[in-house]
């Protein structure tokens, strides 16, 4: 089945897509960035690298550390990071249902097997 991926590319030199917000989502689940980023197959250094990039492209942060106390510290989203995931969410599932005759459309062009390109 085709599917829709969504990356947007901001005004500012930014882009978010199905990647970060996935990563985003995976924080929210865990409360930590490295396990987030291990369960999407990534080091820690590459996570942290993406929430920054993130942190970053905004007015406002999406992540924040959360100080330790008897648990020991961690990570979570910020209002504006939910925020961020549900607008993105939102803008992908409008696609997905605007487009959907067009992508049934494009489906139902294609061949049966993968292209391959002749070597000259």
């Amino acid at each position: 089945m085709t599917r829709l991926t969504l990356r947007l590319d901001f005004a500012n030199g930014s882009q978010i897509g199905p990647g970060k917000i996935r990563l985003l989502e995976a924080i929210a689940a865990t409360g930590s960035i490295a396990a987030a980023g291990r369960s999407m197959g990534m080091s820690y250094r590459r996570a942290w690298l993406l929430v920054d990039q993130i942190n970053r492209a905004f007015t406002q942060p999406a992540v924040t550390g959360q100080t330790g106390g008897s648990g020991g510290g961690g990570t979570a989203l910020t209002d504006w990071g939910r925020e961020l995931v549900a607008l993105y969410r939102e803008v992908e599932t409008e696609s997905r249902a605007t487009n959907a005759a067009a992508l049934a459309r494009l489906e139902g062009m294609l061949g049966t097997g993968p292209i391959q390109i002749d070597e000259v």
